[in-house]
C-alpha cells in the first residue's frame, strides 16, 4: 500500500490528459490502485440496467478514477496548484501544508 498526497474534500488540479486544468474536490481515495475520483472531472458514459419494476435504465454519466500523479493539491489561501509539506506541532501531532505560502492546508 503506498501513501497518496491527496485526502477527500481537497481541491485539485488535473495536471496532464484531455482533463488538463480543471478544478475539482476528490470525492474518494484508493491508494491500493493509487487512484482518486474528482467531482465534474473524467466523466465516464454507464450504461445502467433497471434493477426493479418501473425503474428507468440507460446511459449515465459518472465520475471515473484517474491517478493520483495526475493531481495537485489547490491551497485555500493562495489559491495556486501546491506540494503538500508536513510540520510537527507542538501536542506531536502532523499537519500539512502548503510548500508556497506555508499556511495549512
Amino acid at each position: 500500500m503506498s501513501k497518496i498526497h491527496v485526502k477527500t474534500g481537497d481541491t485539485v488540479v488535473v495536471l496532464s490528459g484531455t482533463e488538463k486544468g480543471k478544478k475539482g474536490k476528490v470525492l474518494a481515495v484508493s491508494p491500493k490502485e493509487g487512484k482518486v475520483i474528482v467531482e465534474k472531472v473524467n466523466l465516464v458514459s454507464k450504461h445502467v440496467k433497471p434493477r426493479r419494476m418501473g425503474e428507468q435504465g440507460g446511459i449515465v454519466e459518472a465520475e471515473g478514477a484517474m491517478y493520483a500523479c495526475k493531481v495537485q493539491v489547490v491551497c485555500p489561501h493562495c489559491k495556486k496548484p501546491t506540494r503538500v509539506a508536513h510540520r510537527l506541532l507542538e501536542d506531536g501531532t502532523k499537519e500539512r501544508v502548503c510548500k508556497k505560502c506555508g499556511e495549512a492546508l
